[in-house]
């Protein structure tokens, strides 16, 4: 018998806007990064993105979504959004900010609206992985119906 995967928020809030995804499970699995997180669920790492939460020097908070095995280059992502510079939120703050922990943060669904900029490679696939908002649960989805769910540009954003 196929065990049925635990909604989340992500996962609703994409079924009332009617978009086809798909969940994927990886609880109970060791795996922490992203690449890991590819490498169990049998996927392309280039198609697994991460969400990154960082603060500009304005005090503004931007979401970052790149591929798992990229590093967010903080020039590149600070030029994106218009800011001087930029830096990671630290992970205790990110609950109260976002309603995600770390490891379970998804662009979908935060508490508030932040400028949020996607990888642009993003767009060279038919679908993308990303966290469903809670740790060991990713959802796919077409890129355009991401787009769809939240306010997005993309931009060259990785080392």
């Amino acid at each position: 018998m196929k065990k049925s995967i635990e909604k989340t928020n992500v996962m609703r809030i994409l079924d009332s806007k009617k978009i086809n995804y798909t969940s994927h499970c990886y609880a109970g699995t060791t795996a922490v990064s992203g690449a890991e997180v590819a490498a169990v669920l049998g996927e392309d790492p280039k198609r697994v993105f991460k969400t990154l939460v960082t603060v500009g020097a304005s005090k503004t908070n931007y979401v970052f979504v790149i591929p798992a095995e990229e590093e967010l280059d903080l020039k590149k992502a600070a030029k994106s959004v218009g800011e001087k510079n930029i830096s990671m939120v630290k992970s205790k703050e990110l609950l109260d900010l976002t309603g995600y922990i770390h490891g379970g943060c998804s662009p979908i669904g935060m508490k508030k609206t932040f400028a949020t900029v996607v990888h642009c490679t993003a767009k060279d696939y038919d679908t993308i992985l990303l966290s469903a908002g809670k740790i060991g649960y990713q959802v796919e989805l077409a890129f355009s119906d991401l787009c769809k769910v939240i306010s997005l540009k993309t931009d060259d954003l990785v080392v």
